[in-house]
């Protein structure tokens, strides 16, 4: 890492997918006293209190109380309504001054739309938002005190929101988040705040990223598969799940993986990992394994991938929001070429502004026309 500390790196699909379903290689540990450090301050993700990093019986209670909110069946109801988001964020495109900005004025606002709406907080300032979301995944981008002021706010602010709540309790998901912690009597204030910073920041800045990510490939190398998700939605599902196969969204310079620490010895592709090691399972090349995926994913683009690929992760961890993520991506990668089939950026790809110095990587802006 970064730091210093050395890291075990495991790519092969059957090999990522067995240490993250491993209990002996878990979260939790990461942030024992002893533990190595893993980034150069501290963010967001280095919280003991947060949904990532607890383990066992404690994540499983955690787990439980937002994981009906985010059932395929729950998210399905939300599809005509996030379709009437994608579409009204497309009108602004189209009536708004070009070049456009497909980062602010799409791949940021959608999932920012989705999320704020689920959570009661349609007020939010978005700007405030974003300022959080890149505060909370910093790793070098910003100074040290900068991000822990951030993150104090930002944890300041779920502290306001719960004392709300309570107070005024609705149908969103931080009111049935109270509910079921207050029923539970065994979650701290403490923890559901961290839950709720949590999901709020998770729930729109990967989305973003990963957005953000795919609109760079479909709209220069992948361009027929652009015009192709235009005229024909039922290729979307499938589409979707190739392009987060084979588009990554971390800075692999900064993390490298799903990290874990061993708590005894393990061995894993027949290599034994000492207890108290940090390793990192890189779900992004064991989704291109060619063991498991002998087809490069740009050849198959509307093909299912036949085994699962690891981008949302696999075990205990696996990403809560993965339907709702890739909804708002079918959903997204339809109606945009649909309607606009001539996009295409108005930068050199080599003048794109990348976002640097954080866990994830993605366009700063994506200056667009047609």
């Amino acid at each position: 890492m970064r730091t210093g500390t050395p890291v075990w790196v495991v790519q092969r699909h059957a090999d990522v997918r067995q240490m993250l379903a491993d209990s002996r290689l878990n979260r939790a540990h990461l942030y024992d006293a002893d533990a190595p450090a893993l980034t150069p301050y501290p963010n967001l993700m280095d919280n003991p209190d947060v949904l990532n990093n607890t383990d066992g019986v404690e994540h499983q209670r955690l787990r439980r109380t937002v994981s009906r909110a985010f059932t395929p069946r729950a998210i399905a109801r939300w599809r005509p309504w996030v379709a009437s988001v994608v579409d009204e964020l497309i009108d602004r495109l189209v009536e708004g001054d070009r070049p456009v900005d497909l980062v602010e004025g799409f791949a940021r606002a959608l999932p920012v739309a989705v999320f704020s709406r689920l959570m009661g907080l349609d007020d939010l300032d978005h700007k405030r938002l974003a300022y959080w979301g890149d505060h909370a995944f910093a790793t070098t981008a910003f100074p040290s005190q900068d991000v822990q002021d951030a993150l104090a706010d930002f944890v300041a602010f779920g502290g306001e929101l719960l004392v709300e709540r309570r107070a005024r309790p609705g149908e969103d998901l931080v009111s049935s988040l109270i509910q079921a912690a207050d029923q539970d009597g065994e979650m701290t204030e403490e923890k559901i705040v961290g839950l709720v910073v949590l999901l709020v920041i998770a729930g729109h800045e990967v989305t973003t990223t990963v957005l953000g990510n795919t609109l760079v490939y479909l709209l220069t190398e992948g361009r027929d598969t652009w015009l192709e998700l235009g005229r024909d939605e039922a290729k979307a599902p499938a589409a979707v799940d190739q392009l987060l196969r084979g588009i990554p969204i971390s800075d692999l310079d900064v993390l490298p993986g799903f990290l874990r620490r061993a708590t005894e010895d393990v061995e894993i592709g027949g290599v034994l990992i000492p207890a108290g090691s940090v390793v990192a399972a890189d779900t992004m090349t064991a989704s291109v394994d060619p063991e498991v995926y002998p087809q490069d994913w740009r050849d198959q683009p509307f093909s299912p991938p036949g085994t699962m690929h690891l981008a949302f992760g696999a075990g205990p961890h696996y990403c809560l929001g993965a339907w709702l993520a890739k909804m708002e991506m079918e959903l997204a990668l339809h109606k945009l070429p649909q309607r606009l089939p001539e996009l295409r950026l108005a930068v050199a790809t080599e003048d794109i502004d990348w976002r640097q110095g954080l866990l994830t990587r993605s366009p700063q802006t994506l200056p667009a026309t047609w």
